[in-house]
């Protein structure tokens, strides 16, 4: 037996603390260098390898929501609820203060970057897809100028001295040309649409998929990082912007395609005609701009109002809150609150209707001048000679088509830029969990290993004030039921989670040893190696919201389903009986609110998550509370179950507060404040009087009034569990 005392840790203390804070400074630094901490009130956006147009904050180019006019209250309701504004914390709501501090101008700026990386995403993803997008919209905007030349040559034969019917004759080859460019725009623009299907799912799989198995692979400590974990969770908001940024790509470059052939007509036709169309699709434009700002900064200002709306909804509908919705008329209480909200919220569009209509109007008047202006002008033309009938007709449609234009074109570019922050977040988090990724090579572990060991172990958690674990040694055997105790908070968890390879110690290591004493430390194995050794079974284990199946089968996820094996992992953990009694099996989805859906309880979800583990068949099994949910019977069937495992030749971590059944463990380690102060069997550790296990073992006996505890819980089989259903 070893008594540790905890004076040993007070060094160990120092040192992890400085060591940690050495790592996390110079880890800040390297962040900070490559532009990948950002803050709300920092320039609009930072990228790595991207130069977007930012804007600083209390600059000229600034237009705050309540310049805009948008009312930005905080009712009495979201007051009492929440205390305030109900804002996320993450870090993807950053863009929300940037994007109404932006100009339309800056974002117009930015958009051959825009077309730059949707261009360069889909020729990742679909090249000859991509090319049949831009050959189709390039061809539609040829077939644009086309027509505009055709109705020119029709309307010169029309306008021509002569008889009506030779005339006619004579426009035909024209209105043939015109007919023929109609067509024409009709097939590139349904080709154009079929190869958009294509390209933009595939274009939102290769993003997410890439997003998705970054960060699935980066060191769990990294993800204790506040700072990379903002980054991280931001990225998911863009996966879909990819897809997004295509189909508004699309618009916005048939709109300027389809601009640009007019422009080009009219030039070509006569020089006076561009300014034309400059000077009338200018206050289009301007009214355009003013009112997508004004409703894009509503919204903006608004956001956290309708956030604090869907959240006071979604409580009135939820199965869990119906009982106090009811008895304690938290239902009233919601209502009421909804009410004085959404007043608040029909005010504020009241106010924006009443702004679009100011916006139309003066919009309306400029363009009206302008629009008189340049009919003067045309008329002067016409009337002097200085331009041909049929010219100064295709000027008028060409003149009304790209006005009509230029409200999509707004509304697409502001879109379009909004999809970008969101997307470059995703380019950002691939890049962050690329440097904080698990290393995919490494030395090989010794086949078959024979117990895994820790030397000195410490471990701080980023910006934690001091370590978890001081200085922590264990020995893990296989065949061997190794229990960890102590209080809450004391280290049992996070050194679970550094002996399964998840977290690298700041000190000392981990070392995987063969049955001929060869051993390789973690920090240089093989980590898929390990993580292929190791069996897990958390406190909060995911529940996933998925088939009976799957949710056994997903613990060897990387193997195929073996249903034999399933049904024995279920038999072993006591939850066979109660899966193929449901409805429908093992086909049953075990979450409520699905077809086939069904309610588990807690104690059933454990049962449901030990059969997961043993479907592993891991050589080294860690096991946190796993009988916290469960009745008396059914705990004494699974630590029944856990004592089998080790005679069968597993190695078992067995971390508990039930000391009724460490008694029979093979070995206790005792950990407090992240010590390993007491370690031995139970004899050992009751026999010192004084010591911190014997205290915990006689209060938790205590409570039933009677010392024998071991009566409760049986030791060590020689058979393997009868796999005996116990109710749950």
């Amino acid at each position: 037996m070893l008594l540790r005392g905890k004076g040993r840790c007070t060094a160990h203390l120092r040192k992890a603390a400085e060591s940690q804070g050495a790592r996390s400074v110079r880890k800040e630094q390297a962040l900070e260098s490559r532009g990948v901490v950002e803050h709300a009130d920092a320039t609009t956006t930072s990228t790595r390898g991207n130069t977007l147009t930012s804007v600083e904050p209390g600059s000229d180019e600034i237009a705050s929501p309540q310049k805009a006019g948008a009312t930005d209250s905080i009712s009495d309701a979201e007051r009492e609820l929440y205390g305030g504004r109900l804002r996320y914390d993450q870090s993807y709501v950053r863009h929300e203060g940037p994007l109404t501090r932006l100009k339309f101008g800056h974002m117009a700026a930015a958009l051959p970057q825009m077309v730059g990386m949707v261009l360069r995403t889909g020729w990742k993803a679909d090249r000859r897809a991509l090319m049949g997008v831009v050959a189709a919209e390039l061809g539609q905007g040829v077939t644009a100028g086309w027509g505009l030349v055709a109705v020119n040559g029709v309307l010169a034969q029309l306008f021509a001295d002569g008889p009506t019917v030779d005339k006619l004759h004579d426009a035909l080859p024209s209105l043939v040309a015109l007919a023929v460019a109609a067509v024409a725009t009709a097939v590139l623009s349904a080709w154009s649409t079929a190869m958009s299907g294509r390209l933009e799912p595939q274009v939102e799989r290769a993003v997410s998929a890439r997003y998705y198995r970054a960060v699935t692979g980066v060191e769990v400590e990294a993800t204790e990082r506040p700072e990379i974990q903002r980054i991280l969770e931001a990225g998911r908001f863009g996966t879909d912007s990819a897809r997004s940024m295509l189909r508004l790509s699309v618009g916005v470059g048939n709109v300027v395609i389809g601009m640009a052939a007019a422009a080009v007509v009219l030039a070509a036709l006569h020089w006076t005609l561009l300014p034309m169309l400059l000077a009338i699709a200018l206050p289009k434009g301007w009214g355009a701009v003013r009112s997508a700002r004004r409703d894009y900064l509503s919204r903006m200002a608004w956001v956290d109002h309708r956030r604090a709306i869907a959240s006071l909804l979604a409580y009135l509908t939820r199965p869990h809150a119906a009982g106090e919705i009811r008895v304690h008329a938290a239902g009233t209480k919601l209502l009421s609150s909804y009410e004085e909200m959404s007043r608040q919220t029909e005010a504020e569009q009241r106010r924006l209707a009443r702004a679009q209509a100011s916006t139309d109007l003066v919009a309306g008047a400029f363009a009206g001048v302008a629009s008189l202006a340049c009919y003067g002008v045309l008329w002067w033309l016409l009337s002097t000679g200085g331009l041909p009938l049929a010219v100064g007709g295709t000027a008028v449609i060409a003149i009304r088509t790209s006005t009509a234009r230029l409200t999509s074109l707004v509304q697409q570019v502001n879109r379009l830029y909004e999809e970008l922050l969101f997307l470059t977040d995703t380019e950002d988090a691939i890049a962050v969990a690329g440097e904080n990724a698990i290393p995919h090579t490494g030395t090989p572990l010794p086949a078959p290993a024979r117990e895994v060991r820790t030397e000195a172990v410490s471990f701080t958690y980023p910006g934690a004030e001091g370590p978890s674990l001081k200085g922590v040694s264990v020995r893990v055997p296989r065949g061997k039921v190794t229990a960890l105790v102590g209080a809450n908070g004391s280290g049992k968890t996070t050194l679970t989670k550094v002996l399964a390879g998840l977290l690298l110690p700041s000190e000392g290591d981990v070392w995987w040893v063969g049955e001929s004493g060869e051993r390789v430390g973690l920090r240089e194995a093989d980590r898929a190696q390990v993580f292929a050794e190791v069996g897990l079974l958390a406190q909060d284990f995911p529940r996933w919201e998925m088939t009976a199946a799957a949710n056994v089968a997903i613990g060897a996820g990387d193997r195929p389903r073996d249903m034999d094996r399933v049904r024995k992992a279920a038999g072993e953990a006591s939850v066979l009986k109660l899966v193929e009694g449901l409805p429908h099996g093992w086909d049953s989805i075990v979450f409520k609110g699905y077809e086939r859906g069904v309610q588990l309880s807690r104690g059933q979800w454990q049962k449901l998550g030990s059969a997961r583990t043993r479907y592993r068949q891991a050589p080294f099994l860690l096991v946190d509370e796993p009988t916290s949910a469960l009745d008396p019977h059914a705990e004494i069937a699974a630590f029944e179950g856990l004592w089998s495992l080790a005679e069968e030749g597993h190695a078992v971590v067995l971390v508990t507060h039930r000391l009724a059944a460490t008694m029979h463990a093979d070995h206790i380690y005792v950990l407090d404040q992240g010590c390993a102060v007491e370690d031995g069997t139970h004899e050992d550790l009751m026999s010192h009087e004084g010591g911190l296990y014997q205290g915990m073992f006689t209060a938790q006996a205590a409570q039933y009034g009677i010392a024998p505890v071991a009566d409760v819980v049986p030791g060590p089989r020689s058979t393997q569990p009868s796999g005996q259903e116990t109710p749950s």
